[in-house]
Parts: structure tokens; sequence; C-alpha cells
């Protein structure tokens, strides 16, 4: 397999430099195009444990929030690179990042 489909749960607030991050690591590049993905809006819940600081809500409290789920196209061999970048710019102390590998693709 050469190809995983990255799906990254990010606040809306940060889709802008999100999609200039995996430009910049090539994410997102099909033949002649570049920057792309699709991006759609979900409800997530999540509850802070102790000794956590989170960026949104409060320990021990069940939040529920908008976010925005990312779904882009990388080569599997650029894959911990562009995780890393990811994790530079994302606010989240654990960022929902999941990388699936894809059987077929067709560009």
């Amino acid at each position: 397999m050469e190809f995983c489909k990255l799906e990254i749960f990010i606040p809306e607030s940060h889709l802008k430099i999100l999609q200039k991050v995996l430009r910049d690591c090539g994410a997102g590049h099909i033949g002649n195009y570049d920057s792309c993905l699709s991006y759609s809006h979900v409800i997530s819940t999540w509850r802070p444990l102790e000794n956590t600081n989170p960026y949104i809500g409060g320990q021990n409290i069940l939040s529920t929030e908008p976010e925005i789920k990312v779904e882009v196209t990388c080569k599997i061999k650029d894959l911990d690179s562009i995780i890393q970048e990811i994790k530079k710019i994302h606010p989240y102390e654990e960022p929902v990042i999941n990388a699936i590998p894809l059987l077929r693709v067709s560009f």
C-alpha cells in the first residue's frame, strides 16, 4: 500500500492553518492538484481526566462541542512527518488523527 487517508478532528478556528501545513507537507496532492481535502462538521464529546490541561472544557466535565473532521490522502512513507507537523499546530493535548490504509486509490 502506498497511500492512506488521514482523519483529523480539529476546531474550525484552526482549519486554515491545518490546510497550509498539509499542503506544505505534500498531503492532499492528487495528480496536478494540491490542497485536496474534504471536511465536515461533527459534534464530538470528551471528558478530560486528572492531570490534563484541556483546550476546551474542564477536568472531569463531559464536553460536547462542534469540530471539523478533515479527510486528506497522503503517502504512507510521509505519514510520520506529516503527523508531527500537524501536532505542532493542533491546539489539543491529545489530537485525534486516524491513519487509514487505502487499498486502492483512483487518481
